[in-house]
């Protein structure tokens, strides 16, 4: 137990220090609990959930076969189009569509779609793209709040917490329908004084053709055609599940989020006409063994006990009070989540709330503390440029094309409005589940 807490603390702080690649950092941990005895080699590979591997995967694969079309393009310069050369109606619409968008992928797939995009057109028409850009990552960690794949933390709550699909959309998506348009309006205001700065090339607009990039369109028709019966046996996962299990002879079958994937990717992979190697390449794999490292790191945690010992602790100091339980998940996830990045915060939180949900003294729906750790943990990714994924991402990019985001600018752009979020979110969670 005490060399699981040792190697889990000295990874934590080489991951918020940020000065050596995370990935290697969470492989590096994973490797010393096994080297120093905290759990056996044979039992580490048992830790990794390949549910949630496997489900990462099979999106980054469709998400990549689909922007081979061109389709994202296509409705990026829609939006363009539709701004009329307006720096605050651009932000506005872009940002409306990265929500949506990262609320049906993943907002780290989302942000790498559409970075390329915006950087490209503030190029062009010699503007400033770091106000979008900010904006941007912030409307991504918003969509990808509303549904259980938008973010890698609801990814990781959905499949650890068996929650459905739907169910992520019930309780999340109404109270980011509200956020939404509010952050929206806020960093209007934020940047007015750049915006009025800009000086947009109006020729420039008139020249897009939106539809010059669609690339291949029976690709598009086929992708869209898997996309959504994808998304069908998202929403319907549950009630098929239990129907197929009634079937004679298929009572041990399982049908969830993870094989709805799996089944979409393979089928675009063989429809597609692509080449297999060529779309495997393109997955994250970085973020992927990330995630791998994580589960083996965190899984000492809960294989030594430490973890239960935590469960039982916060349920000894909270007793029953849900509703105050609650609200200490979701302000503490919020901050934390800020100031170091989201997943493996929230990779800690699942065991624990697991934990308070298996012992007989809590007495306690745990339903609305998963609602919590997701709110505060999608949420308060956006509040620095190291909270989350995407964030950290769109600096790199930008970075790349001569405009560096300080991490002092970022917090003081976006740090407050995060905080208002989380407010916001304080006020739904208690009115929805412990008033009404």
């Amino acid at each position: 137990m005490l060399v699981a807490i040792i190697v889990f603390v000295i990874a934590y702080a080489l991951i918020i220090w940020d000065r050596f690649d995370r990935t290697l950092v969470a492989l590096g941990g994973a490797v010393a609990v096994v080297l120093f005895g905290a759990v056996p080699a044979t039992e580490v590979f048992g830790l990794i959930d390949l549910h949630t591997i496997i489900l990462l995967v099979s999106m980054m694969i469709i998400v990549e076969i689909c922007s081979q079309t061109g389709i994202f393009q296509y409705l990026a310069i829609k939006m363009i189009r539709f701004s009329k050369g307006s720096p605050t109606m651009l932000l506005v619409f872009l940002s409306l569509f990265t929500a949506v968008a990262s609320a049906g992928l993943d907002n780290v797939t989302t942000i790498l779609i559409m970075l390329p995009i915006v950087i490209t057109i503030c190029k062009d028409l010699k503007i400033n793209p770091i106000p979008f850009v900010i904006a941007l990552t912030f409307a991504s960690n918003i969509g990808g709040t509303a549904t259980g794949i938008g973010d890698p933390p609801n990814l990781m709550i959905m499949v650890q917490s068996k929650l459905s699909f739907l169910s992520f959309i019930e309780n999340l998506t109404p109270i980011i329908l509200v956020i939404l348009p509010i952050t929206i309006l806020i960093f209007t205001q934020i940047f007015k004084k750049d915006f009025n700065a800009m000086k947009i090339d109006f020729s420039y607009i008139n020249q897009l053709d939106e539809k010059t990039a669609i690339k291949d369109k029976p690709l598009l028709k086929k992708s869209l055609i898997v996309l959504s019966f994808t998304f069908l046996g998202f929403l319907f996962s549950q009630p098929l599940a239990e129907l197929i299990q009634r079937i004679p002879g298929f009572s041990g079958v399982r049908y969830d989020s993870t094989t709805v994937a799996m089944t979409g990717a393979v089928v675009l992979l063989a429809i597609s006409g692509l080449h297999i190697e060529r779309i495997i390449k393109k997955v994250e794999w970085k973020t992927i063994f990330f995630f791998v490292g994580l589960f083996m790191l965190v899984g000492s945690l809960n294989y030594t006990g430490v973890l239960q010992l935590l469960g039982d602790y916060v349920v000894t100091t909270f007793g029953s009070n849900g509703l105050l339980l609650a609200i200490v998940i979701l302000w503490v996830s919020a901050i934390a989540s800020a100031f170091v990045d989201n997943i493996p915060f929230t990779a800690t939180m699942i065991p624990i709330i697991l934990a308070i949900g298996n012992n007989p003294a809590s007495n306690m729906d745990i339903a609305p503390l998963w609602w919590a750790l997701a709110l505060g943990a999608c949420l308060g990714g956006s509040g620095t440029i190291i909270g989350a994924s995407a964030n950290v991402i769109a600096a790199g990019v930008l970075e790349e094309h001569g405009h560096k985001i300080s991490f002092r600018y970022f917090f003081r752009k976006s740090f407050p409005t995060m905080l208002l979020t989380i407010v916001i979110s304080t006020i739904y969670l208690v009115i929805r589940y412990y008033i009404l």
